[in-house]
């Protein structure tokens, strides 16, 4: 297991000693020998492997030893060595790493954790979060895993259709080793890298480097180049409700004045450089081209029974920042010439092995769930007179399946669910109104191999979007307090009516809790929205996989320890945006930023759970913290929030008895523990 490296930190962080009598406390009256292992409860054993683990990652030692995913089948002999008569450090810490998973299998579809939701955190979820560098990168390192090395007919497909561009890049290069001191030096390389390769020093060379790129590529481009390298990564750009910086990137500057700051909007996709920007599609370029801009105007088109519809973009409500993940936007609109009616357009991709959200959606608005975004069309996007999804249309095809290494940040997870049947081909699925371009001529990571993957059991996403006829606010700008657990139990009686519709929603968040104040908007006055994780009751057999369903700033803490997601987890969520709501926002809608709870976005799954059963278990402890974390305005729901509490956990413990069931989904009940005392 070790190698020196590894000897040399072990001896210089001795643990052996005293560890075992660490783990049972000193005071237990258990005798800390290996037999006694056999002598606990399956209850008593898991306790003490997940003592185990806590007390194993609290080392400072942990850091420099890398790993963090444990297999508890693997536990017993880790337990062994702790609590062995002479317990050995070079022992312990072999078999944390045979507890911990190293080996790299060859990658897997994570269709299992589709089906309850992906196991790693996405940076989309994020809750009221400060986004500090090193949560961040953690996050899009677990995003961008794994990665793809040598896809075979990677240049042909992408760029294969690029006029001239085969001639054009043999004549720059031999341009590149040209001259008594070429930009190329055959056998060493690029002429320039920098000896200390920091961040400055390669942005620098690379900025040098595509200038001279440009000009020796000026007699092969049809018109000039109308974009300008960015490489400036401590100067922010403008145009964001944040300050960002960007390393580098390429910016439009076809309408930048002169001497004038780039704005995002002017940025393009980092490092892509076009040699004819005319030639391209909106489609190839990334943009949406079904979305059409005219007369000062952006719309969309629908054909819905057999009629043709002009919806109008009147503003985007929410765009979810991520690189991997649902790529959430929506939009609020409206029919052309109806300006009264709203209606709201939810564009994302989405897992095909997924329930389709828009059917679930139809269906509980044609059972009559109340308080649920009212559907009221739903399709697939066309793109090159396909289905825009990611395997044909992004990737146009390639079999990354092929590809010569596969790059893993962590280890995938084992399927343990097949996907449905229609899951593997797109042909048969219906065609919407809406097109993109006709199609074009025919024409420290580990390295694993990929030679032993099946391209079909690969995971897909496709574009959707849904339409509903219901719009309003997130549920923390309720106008006032009474608002807010007013819209809180309508949400709740809503929640219960799609339970009671066989469907059960499973992410219930501070972003999808919606309240209707507007006395001219016909909608509902609460509702819930996002059936995205949502599924059907007769399914949640099928659905119990490695993965776990949620924000995790609101999930429950059954949810985080591993339990099969039901309805009164959904409930206890309820609890935790209120619980979010009073900490975080100072009146309504106004977010006083980050706190100490910004963590619970980034916790692993055991910490958290520990987190949230110390806020909950007592009540003396609950009362103050809530009085020194609550903001002010909202101090005054301490009781309101505290007898919700005890209904939600019963004793200080999550999970309520059926009592706690029955009065969380009466709306007349709630009530009684919130609105009427706390106006």
């Amino acid at each position: 297991m070790a190698d020196r490296l590894q000897l040399k930190i072990i001896e210089e962080n001795p643990i052996a000693e005293g560890l075992g009598a660490i783990l049972f406390n000193k005071c237990s009256s258990v005798p800390c020998t290996p037999d006694v292992l056999d002598e606990l409860s399956r209850e008593d054993l898991q306790k003490l492997a997940m003592n185990l683990l806590f007390l194993m990652q609290s080392l400072p030692i942990v850091d420099q030893l890398a790993s963090s995913y444990f297999d508890f089948d693997r536990i017993r002999p880790l337990l062994n060595a702790v609590l062995s008569e002479n317990p050995d450090d070079i022992l312990i810490w072999t078999q944390v790493y045979n507890a911990i998973t190293e080996s790299t299998p060859p990658p897997r579809p994570v269709v299992s954790s589709v089906q309850q939701t992906p196991a790693f955190r996405n940076t989309s979820s994020l809750a009221n979060s400060a986004e500090h560098q090193k949560d961040m990168d953690d996050g899009l390192k677990k995003e961008l895993d794994p990665m793809y090395i040598g896809v075979p007919d990677f240049h042909e497909t992408y760029f294969g259709d690029v006029a001239g561009l085969e001639t054009a890049s043999k004549a720059v290069f031999e341009k590149c080793v040209e001259g008594s001191n070429p930009l190329f030096h055959e056998g060493e390389g690029w002429s320039g890298w920098p000896k200390n390769a920091n961040q400055d020093g390669v942005l620098k060379w690379f900025a040098d480097v595509s200038e001279k790129l440009v000009e020796f590529a000026e007699g092969h481009k049809s018109i000039p180049t109308q974009r300008k390298l960015l490489a400036n990564p401590n100067a922010p750009i403008g145009g964001s409700v944040a300050t960002r910086k960007m390393d580098i990137g390429f910016a439009d500057c076809s309408k930048a004045r002169k001497g004038s700051r780039y704005q995002w909007s002017q940025v393009l996709v980092p490092g892509e450089l076009k040699s004819n920007p005319s030639a391209d599609r909106a489609s190839e370029l990334g943009f949406d081209s079904t979305i059409i801009t005219s007369n000062g105007e952006r719309y969309i088109e629908i054909e819905r029974n057999g009629i043709q519809e002009r919806l109008i973009i009147d503003k985007k409500m929410l765009r979810a920042s991520c690189i991997v993940g649902r790529a959430t936007t929506c939009w609020k609109a409206h029919w052309e010439g109806d300006a009264k009616r709203p209606l709201v357009i939810k564009d994302s991709w989405q897992y095909m092995e997924r329930e389709e959200e828009g059917d679930l959606l139809r269906e509980a608005t044609n059972r009559g769930v109340v308080n649920l975004g009212r559907y009221y069309h739903h399709y697939t996007v066309q793109a090159l007179g396909t289905d825009d999804d990611i395997r044909s249309n992004v990737r146009k095809g390639l079999d990354i399946t092929k590809a010569e290494k596969c790059r893993l940040e962590r280890s995938m997870t084992p399927s343990t669910a097949d996907s449905r049947k229609s899951s593997g081909s797109t042909a048969n699925r219906k065609r919407s109104a809406s097109q993109s371009d006709a199609p074009p001529p025919s024409k420290r990571s580990r390295l694993a191999s990929s030679t032993n993957i099946d391209s079909s059991e690969l995971p897909n996403r496709v574009h959707r979007r849904i339409i509903l006829r219901d719009y309003g606010e997130h549920i923390y700008n309720a106008s006032s307090r009474a608002a807010l657990l007013g819209a809180l139990e309508g949400c709740i009686e809503g929640h219960e009516s799609l339970h009671k519709a066989g469907i059960l929603h499973r992410d219930i968040s501070i972003n999808n809790l919606m309240i209707n104040e507007d006395e001219e908007n016909p909608s509902c006055s609460s509702f819930l929205i996002d059936l995205d994780l949502s599924i059907k009751k007769e399914r949640e057999g099928v659905t119990e996989a490695n993965g776990k369903t949620g924000t995790r700033a609101f999930m429950a803490i059954g949810v985080l320890d591993g339990e099969k997601h039901s309805f009164m987890h959904d409930l206890e969520s309820f609890f935790w945006v209120l619980f979010w709501i009073c900490i975080h926002y100072k009146e309504p809608g106004k977010a006083i930023g980050a706190t100490e709870f910004d963590r619970w976005n980034y916790e692993n799954d055991f910490a958290l759970a520990m987190f949230k059963r110390g806020v909950i278990s007592d009540e003396l402890a609950f009362l103050n913290l809530a009085n020194s974390r609550f903001t002010p305005y909202y101090q005054p729901l301490i009781p309101c929030i505290n007898k919700l509490r005890r209904e939600v956990f019963p004793n200080g413990h999550s999970g309520a008895e059926e009592r706690g069931i029955r009065l969380l989904s009466s709306p007349q009940q709630l009530e009684q523990i919130t609105v009427r005392p706390c106006k």
